[in-house]
């Protein structure tokens, strides 16, 4: 069966810097793939690449069979994009926005009109659809991207960090229209996000990409599984500790993981409950204070923590087009 997407080696650089190492990859028909990483991630550049804004250093892509280089066109016909940024005219109406999208992809008047009161329908905004642009809110203007996307039946449609900015309740609200498309349209979904929440609820497999490299690659479940139990944070008085007594715990082989950030130890660990008074025991053999302890189920920071070392969350590095920028700018002076 053909796949929707498929990497060979894909690879990107920026002068010096690699943004995309070496990917490989293939996304199913109908499947609603996760690519979860931090800022500068190379997610992004992973996006551009596939729906051709940008052509690979090395390796190759093909989306719906057709080669991302030799066959752009055909890859864009095929292809819908939701950018990070807004890119709709807030000067049109919402109906206007999806009419201007139409005639770019030379559908006909009829099968516009009609188009567009099915995607209007399908994310909510047929109330909306002759008000003007600027008028809406952030969470409705990424509702008539996500439609816009939809307008010309794509095979595959990108999402680019798709509620990035939008408030916790807004941000469901999306996840809902993203899960309703996946189904009701059948359309290959590629997403990107840092929010681990988002790909654990949304993807039915999830890329952790790091440092333009795909550092793992299952279902949500599965990647949560292979940490092997539950997660036991303990906070230590003196942070010169943590490698000591994580190494102990390393050692001790009760833990099917361990790993330190700051004053914390995170130890996975089979029937957590139990556990936790043989944990803290260890640590008072070592005359190692600890602070707190608590016990939680693991998640996908976790999972990233474990192959990288550091949370997900606690990420501050600057963007990769910042990055990319910055090198830029650099090189001006």
């Amino acid at each position: 069966m053909l796949n929707a997407i498929e990497t060979t080696g894909i690879t990107k650089h920026f002068d010096d810097l690699t943004a995309v190492n070496n990917i490989t990859i293939h996304v199913k028909p109908g499947e609603l793939f996760g690519l979860l990483g931090p800022n500068g991630a190379g997610k992004t550049t992973l996006i551009n690449l596939l729906s051709t804004m940008t052509a690979p250093s090395g390796g190759s892509a093909t989306v719906w069979g057709n080669d991302v280089v030799k066959q752009a066109s055909k890859v864009r016909q095929n292809i819908g994009v939701v950018f990070q940024g807004t890119t709709l005219d807030d000067h049109l109406t919402g109906r206007e926005n999806l009419d201007l999208h139409g005639r770019f992809y030379g559908l006909d008047s009829k099968t516009r009109k009609q188009r567009s009161e099915e995607v209007l329908s399908l994310v909510g905004l047929s109330d909306r659809a002759d008000a003007i642009v600027k008028t809406y809110s952030g969470g409705m203007m990424r509702r008539l991207e996500i439609a816009r996307g939809l307008m010309h039946h794509p095979r595959v449609l990108f999402l680019d960090e798709p509620t990035l900015g939008l408030d916790p309740q807004t941000r469901r609200h999306i996840w809902e229209y993203i899960k309703t498309l996946n189904e009701k349209e059948g359309v290959t979904i590629v997403l990107t996000t840092h929010y681990m929440e988002e790909a654990d609820n949304l993807c039915d497999r999830i890329a952790i990409i790091d440092h333009g490299e795909i550092v793992v690659l299952d279902t949500p479940h599965a990647l949560k599984n292979m940490l092997g139990g539950d997660v036991i944070t303990l906070e230590v008085e003196n942070p010169d500790e943590t490698g000591r007594l994580c190494d102990i715990y390393k050692k001790n082989g009760s833990a099917s993981t361990a790993s330190y950030r700051d004053k914390q130890i995170f130890i996975t660990i089979m029937d957590g409950e139990h556990q936790i008074p043989h944990v803290l025991a260890l640590a008072s053999e070592a005359d190692i204070p600890i602070q707190s302890v608590s016990l939680r189920k693991p998640t996908l920071d976790d999972v990233f923590l474990h192959h990288t070392g550091r949370a997900i969350r606690d990420e501050k590095e600057p963007s990769m087009a910042e990055r990319v920028g910055y090198k830029l700018r650099s090189r001006r002076k």
